[in-house]
């Protein structure tokens, strides 16, 4: 088992989720359900998953989480991107962030892959 706070890819992925619920806060009231929930749930994804991979007993678990991690940076990636052509909200700051996360988890998938 590791601490994931120890991980820079879950402090990152942590602070990406409080601007992800800041950010769908200024949604309308009729995506409530739809775009907020899936957009906050896919980016509450990638912390928590890089948490309960921490909490496994192999490296090869870790690393099957945090490829779930990555699908979920992925999918908040579209996300954003439909929400921002349909008007809901502009260029998210949070996008620069997004995108460090993607890289930082193919990163630390790369290095826990090289030590097996």
């Amino acid at each position: 088992m590791v601490d994931c706070k120890k991980y820079t890819v879950w402090q990152k992925s942590h602070d990406l989720v409080l601007s992800i619920y800041k950010l769908t806060a200024g949604f309308p009231k009729s995506e409530q359900f739809n775009f907020v929930f899936q957009i906050n749930s896919a980016a509450l994804s990638i912390p928590t998953n890089n948490a309960e991979g921490c909490g496994r007993e192999t490296q090869k678990e870790l690393i099957r989480f945090l490829y779930i991690s990555s699908g979920s940076a992925f999918e908040l990636e579209y996300l954003i991107l439909a929400s921002k052509d349909l008007g809901f909200t502009n260029e998210p700051e949070s996008k620069e962030l997004l995108e460090a996360i993607k890289k930082m988890l193919f990163s630390l998938i790369r290095k826990i892959k090289s030590t097996l």
